[in-house]
């Protein structure tokens, strides 16, 4: 008996898993770069696993409104009476225009906010958050009562914190997502398809956002 998933789902599960593992990534890259022993803290690994599978489900709503409102290839007009099959719908350079355009505005920076916000609100909920490296350990602790502590949040700070880095997260994300939104709008058809490239590009992005969140 095979288990079968919605479309999203699937794609929180591949964002959740893929973010996790880019998150292990950026700690061996950086136990590399200091000369250190490779020892995995999975406290922020399953910060990253836990954003991919919160930010997921609007980004794939997202995604699927572009795609409705500004479909890559529209149908062409077809005579009713017309006995000869229509012709294959051409890319829309205008449609996939406008989608590039508003996802690398709109788009970015909601999900810059939405990775700041989260970020600076679970590392103050956290606080102080172990080091933990023994993984089953980190399970215990992620699913122990009081381990996330809402009351500790100054909203107020975590907000000032997220403007204050916006623009240098925003203008970094521009040197990598506009060529994978670019790629996703003209070859890939589905919006799971797009997800699941956007998940594999995502992994360097995390390594990236990985080593930012650390310092």
């Amino acid at each position: 008996m095979s288990l079968s998933y919605s479309p999203m789902v699937t794609a929180m599960i591949q964002s959740a898993t893929l973010g996790g593992l880019a998150n292990v990534l950026a700690q061996v890259i950086s136990s590399y770069r200091t000369g250190s022993e490779v020892s995995i803290d999975w406290v922020p690994v399953f910060q990253f696993l836990l954003f991919n599978l919160i930010s997921t489900p609007p980004n794939f709503i997202w995604q699927d409104f572009l795609e409705s409102t500004f479909p890559a290839h529209p149908e062409p007009p077809h005579p009713k009476k017309s006995d000869t099959p229509p012709p294959p719908p051409k890319l829309s350079i205008r449609n996939t225009a406008i989608k590039l355009v508003l996802d690398q505005t709109v788009g970015a920076a909601l999900n810059t906010l939405l990775f700041s916000t989260f970020t600076h609100s679970l590392r103050a909920a956290l606080h102080p958050a172990p080091r933990i490296t023994n993984l089953f350990k980190a399970i215990t602790f992620w699913t122990s009562s009081g381990t996330v502590d809402l009351t500790r949040v100054d909203f107020d700070t975590v907000w000032a914190a997220s403007l204050d880095e916006f623009w240098s997260i925003l203008i970094a994300g521009w040197r990598l997502w506009p060529a994978v939104a670019l790629i996703n709008f003209s070859a890939v058809k589905t919006v799971q398809g797009r997800n699941l490239v956007g998940s594999l590009a995502g992994v360097v992005w995390g390594i990236y956002m990985s080593l930012l969140s650390a310092q």
